[in-house]
Order: C-alpha cells, then structure tokens, then sequence
C-alpha cells in the first residue's frame, strides 16, 4: 500500500483523462495483486473497496460491488458467473511471456499461451480471479 496520501475523489477525477476503465471486482486486494505481480502495473492508491493503478501510463480502477450499490447494474453483480464476457482487456506493452509466467506462477489461469499472431503481435490471454480475460501482448518485429 502506498504511504502517499490519496487524492480527493473529485481531485483525482479531474486528473483522468483519455481512455480508461474500471472493473468491479469481489475483491480488491486480489485485483491489484493479479495487476501488479502478473501485469506489473503500478498502483497509486488503494482502501478496502477502491484502486487506482496505472499500466503503461493510463489511469484504471477496481471498485468492489458494495460501491456499486445504488447503480441500475448492481444486480447484475449478485452472480458468481465470470464478469465480462466477450471483453478482452488489451496490454499492448506488457510482455506476454513475462506475464504468463507470472500467472503460472501466482496460480492464474493461462487461457491460451504466448504465440506469435498473423496480426503483428506475441500475445497471451489470461483470466484473472474475477473472470475477466487480459491479453497482453507486445509488438512483433516487421519482416522484411
């Protein structure tokens, strides 16, 4: 946990800008332990419900399912079915071996290995304690 004190909320949403995400996750500790040890994002700050990390310079959260109370999704929530279905959270700078390694290691599961794709990137896809599928992925080099 960092010893820096966090923003305020409105001070810290001011600060985002560009694409970002957040996910609702069971268990935040879990989520930023899978981001930082398989992912190797840095994390800004964190309490028992909230995360605000950062990956390759851009802004993400974790908010546990109590914040989301309140929210017309919220009942969505209630189910012990994987989250996210159909949406792949792409890391196009996170090296794929390096976090399919870490993965194997922290005891993720790996849903498809490293490989080389037609489509110009080594890439990987691992699942995360929530359900959630992140392809990380780097640029492979062109042919010539």
């Amino acid at each position: 946990m960092t010893t820096v004190p966090p923003p305020s909320a409105p001070d810290y949403g001011r600060s985002l800008t560009g694409l970002g995400f957040n996910l609702i996750v069971r268990d935040v500790n879990q989520a930023v332990h899978f981001a930082t040890e398989v992912l190797g994002a840095t994390l800004l700050f964190r309490t028992d419900s909230f995360a605000a990390l950062k990956l390759s310079g851009k802004d993400f959260m974790f908010h546990t399912n109590s914040t989301y109370r309140g929210n017309e999704l919220y009942a969505t929530l209630e189910s012990d079915a994987p989250r996210g279905v159909g949406v792949e959270l792409r890391c196009y700078a996170v090296d794929p071996d390096t976090a399919e390694a870490a993965a194997r290691r922290h005891g993720y599961t790996v849903l498809a290995g490293s490989i080389d794709k037609p489509h110009g990137l080594r890439e990987c896809m691992l699942l995360d304690a929530d359900g959630y599928v992140w392809i990380p992925s780097r640029h492979l080099p062109k042919e010539s």
